[in-house]
């Protein structure tokens, strides 16, 4: 008999509210509580959990190419960045002239001589249109390079390593400070965003708000897809795309669809991101970013929708910790994570545990007849 997925459930439901409600509780005990108050949320807190939403967001858009499609990308990186990068633009241009030189361009452009902005800046301090490019930009990335991808029909670890080098690339590119995005350092030094003081307590509490919406309006979306006939075509381009085929569908709108779709919901998360941690450069483009959002996926349970919101928390938590208490040992103790969950929890957190329940139940009922027979 097969499993029903747990956010199909009615308790899948039940606590996916439970949880909304709690995350939307947060900045309400910041915000209305005093910082001696035991129940007091701190800045930094909700800063924190904002981060790890964003961090969510981009792990539920890769499951949904990878858990459900069947589709490894190790360059998802690419979108979360251009998506921050978009935004940061605009944050950028809203400066205005308060930056250390006094100047309309932002201090990276005064420092290498830039005499007026690029031809691209051109709009960028309207933030519909800025939020129209984190949109596009990497929604016609993903297009263009996915309908070359998969007209070739490359699959498998052939994908998985292109896209890695995809992201590679452009993380050199905007290395060069002649790109105008502002080379190693990046975009940083933001002032305000539609008007508002970026670091006031309402604007982070806004900002918090918007990226749990966006999380859960994500999750609704995606649980839609994969409980439609999309979504059952979906899974036999991942169990079987030759015998897809066979039947009369062409996997290649399909696959080309929701990797587009997971590109642009990985760029909503970055451009989520920036205002809330402050800082956008290069290095978010590494290919070891776009790892750990497989990594992320991988333990929290690839294929189930929350496993992957799971993983992200649970993963960045233990990330935040031990790089305070014990920085030289988070890379050995991720690796050492991922390894175990491999060899012993192979479907992830949120796969395994259902299946463990009813053992535990059996082997209860069991040790309970035996003592009834005794």
């Amino acid at each position: 008999m097969k499993r029903t997925p747990f956010l199909f459930t009615r308790l899948g439901w039940t606590l996916l509210v439970l949880c909304t409600l709690g995350a939307a509780l947060l900045p309400l005990l910041h915000l209305a509580l005093p910082e001696t108050h035991a129940l007091h949320v701190s800045g930094y807190a909700l800063g924190l959990f904002g981060k790890f939403m964003c961090y969510a967001l981009a792990a539920l858009a890769l499951d949904l190419v990878w858990g459900y499609t069947g589709i490894l990308s190790l360059g998802h990186g690419v979108f979360f960045a251009l998506g921050a990068y978009a935004h940061g633009m605009y944050l950028m241009r809203s400066i205005g002239t308060e930056g250390s030189y006094g100047s309309r361009l932002p201090d990276f452009m005064v420092f290498l001589d830039w005499k007026d902005y690029p031809w691209y800046w051109a709009f960028t301090e309207h933030f519909a249109y800025c939020m129209l490019l984190v949109v596009l930009v990497p929604g016609l990335l993903a297009f263009v390079f996915g309908y070359f991808a998969f007209r070739s029909r490359i699959k498998g670890v052939y994908f998985s390593i292109i896209t890695q080098a995809m992201t590679y690339a452009f993380m050199l590119l905007f290395f060069r400070n002649d790109t105008g995005f502002g080379g190693n350092n990046g975009f940083t030094d933001f002032k305000r965003i539609l008007g508002f003081s970026i670091t006031a307590p309402g604007t982070r509490v806004a900002l918090y708000l918007a990226t749990l919406a966006a999380l859960v309006g994500a999750l609704l979306l995606c649980r839609w897809i994969v409980g439609s006939k999309l979504g059952r075509v979906l899974a036999g381009v991942r169990d079987g795309e030759s015998r897809l085929m066979f039947i009369g569908y062409n996997p290649l709108s399909f696959k080309l669809f929701v990797w587009t779709l997971s590109a642009v919901l990985c760029a909503i998360a970055g451009a989520l991101y920036v205002p809330q941690v402050g800082i956008i450069n290069p290095s978010e483009m590494s290919p070891a970013n776009s790892i750990e959002m497989v990594i992320w996926v991988a333990i929290g349970g690839r294929g189930t929708l929350v496993g992957p919101i799971l993983g992200a928390f649970a993963v960045n938590g233990l990330k935040s910790w031990l790089t305070a208490a014990f920085p030289e040992l988070w890379l050995f103790a991720l690796g050492l994570l991922f390894i175990l969950v491999t060899l012993f929890m192979r479907k992830g957190i949120v796969g395994t545990l259902p299946a463990l329940l009813p053992k535990a139940a059996r082997r209860k009922e069991a040790l309970q007849t035996e003592e009834e027979t005794a």
